[in-house]
């Protein structure tokens, strides 16, 4: 039955349109995956005819599923010998089908896309309701990791070019760059442990839209591996898409532990000019209130100004004067620690525009971070959520993937077709096309009517009628 035809038939079985529009979408999938399996078997025979010709041998016809968002194809694909008497499916070959993988890379991708903003439960029940895709949450999470490794696989092999090659990749020149950095940690699976994912941002400026500022070609590294492979990291994504020997390169850190100037240094060190590292203005203004409390204070705003005008002598004085007030030890040992938190980093307490010459006109203060954290924290430390740590790092590169653009081309990487595979799939869908042409089922003897506008009982209203009976 034709679709013009099913189509009142399902009118007529339903009571409402919500039960019309069900039947129409499952209509819909059926439709779609028995043509597609029609056409993959078609496309098969004619692949098994070039190859035998070539001199490849048939062994045996194997049946084979395949998951896609329109539901599941099934279809029959040959297994063969090539010349060397290797083992070959050359459908799936053509195709870019990986072996035993059952599902399109189009569903893998977009189910680790979802399961980037929602969780895995989540995931499986929007499918099931909104497509024909019916999987577990576990295999939610299996998914996520595929597709997360093929992205950790990517950084890992610029990481390793970078470090092979005899000179640096080069790419696009730009007068600043800017990155920042910072660690946000979320729980493990194992007891009383957590994981700390290592973020980075770079960016190229500022765009403003009436009151909305937004960052300029930003892209980010995120992982949970060790310190040393982010850096490494942050250095050949940078050496990969810049070149950077005329760049002034300025940066925004807390200053904690692997987010030190130095780190900075060494992972921009292709620029000939020093980098520019400054401490995050959020985090000094969250100790300030750790340390001297929420509310307002003379000797808050007298601890802010110096801050601001880098006058270390008066933040001292400030500082000393709200200490001598105290005789809570909770209290000294902030003070003590903010003060330490300070000295230590005071030469980095400044704002970049004013230690550049000319600063350029969208100029604003770095401080990015902070809100680039929460497609972290939104994602990963909500509702008691526990990682492994192949779970967190596998999550992280999904969300860096989505963000920079990369995910689903360094997922399907190694199942991309080349031109002269491209050329080989068209001939092979024209063949497939002229050498099984659907037969047209029999309609018999057209029925037809001359319209006479003339009496029954007139001559060629008799005539009419005899040739009517």
């Amino acid at each position: 039955m034709d679709i013009i035809s099913k189509l009142p038939q399902l009118i007529h079985q339903t009571g409402n349109l919500i039960e019309l529009e069900e039947s129409v979408r499952l209509y819909m999938y059926d439709v779609f995956t028995t043509y597609m399996g029609e056409v993959f078997m078609a496309m098969n025979d004619t692949i098994v005819e070039e190859k035998q010709q070539a001199g490849w041998t048939f062994e045996h016809n194997d049946p084979k599923t395949v998951l896609f968002t329109f539901g599941s194809v099934r279809f029959t694909h040959t297994l063969m010998h090539d010349l060397e008497g290797n083992p070959r499916y050359p459908f799936d070959e053509r195709m870019g089908f990986q072996k035993h993988k059952r599902r399109s890379p189009f569903v893998d991708v977009k189910v680790a896309e979802m399961a980037s903003e929602v969780t895995y439960r989540d995931v499986e029940a929007t499918l099931k309701q909104w497509t024909a895709v019916d999987i577990s949450h576990t295999t939610v999470g299996k998914i996520v990791k595929e597709v997360g490794e093929a992205q950790t696989k990517h950084d890992e092999e610029m990481v390793t070019e970078l470090e092979e090659a005899a000179e640096l990749p080069g790419g696009k020149e730009v007068d600043y760059l800017y990155a920042e950095a910072d660690g946000v940690f979320v729980r493990s699976t194992a007891k009383k442990k957590s994981h700390e994912v290592r973020h980075a941002i770079m960016y190229e400026g500022w765009d403003k839209n009436g009151k909305r500022v937004s960052l300029r070609h930003p892209k980010v590294i995120m992982t949970t591996q060790p310190m040393d492979d982010f850096w490494n990291e942050i250095q050949s994504f940078a050496a990969h898409h810049y070149t950077l020997d005329h760049t002034q390169i300025v940066t925004n850190s807390d200053g904690g532990a692997g987010y030190t100037a130095d780190k900075f240094q060494e992972a921009f060190s292709q620029s000939h000019y020093q980098v520019l590292n400054q401490l995050d203005a959020y985090h000094v203004f969250q100790g300030l209130n750790r340390a001297l409390g929420a509310k307002k204070s003379d000797y808050k705003d007298g601890v802010r100004k110096a801050l601001e005008s880098h006058n270390l002598d008066d933040f001292t004085l400030w500082l000393d004067s709200y200490e001598s007030t105290l005789e809570d030890d909770k209290k000294l040992e902030k003070v003590k620690e903010f003060r330490t938190y300070i000295n230590r980093n005071w030469e980095r307490i400044i704002d970049w525009r004013e230690c550049v010459g000319v600063p350029p006109q969208d100029a604003r203060s770095l401080g990015a971070m902070e809100s680039n954290q929460r497609r972290v924290t939104y994602r990963m430390k909500k509702r008691g959520m526990h990682w492994s740590q192949e779970g967190a790092e596998a999550m992280v590169k999904v969300k860096q993937g989505m963000f920079n653009g990369t995910l689903r081309d360094v997922y399907l990487k190694d199942q991309r077709r080349t031109s002269r595979k491209q050329r080989e799939l068209k001939r092979t869908v024209k063949k497939a096309q002229n050498l099984h042409q659907p037969t047209r089922p029999s309609i018999g003897a057209r029925r037809g009517a001359i319209g006479l506008y003339t009496p029954r009982s007139s001559l060629l209203g008799k005539l009419r009628k005899s040739l009517q009976s």
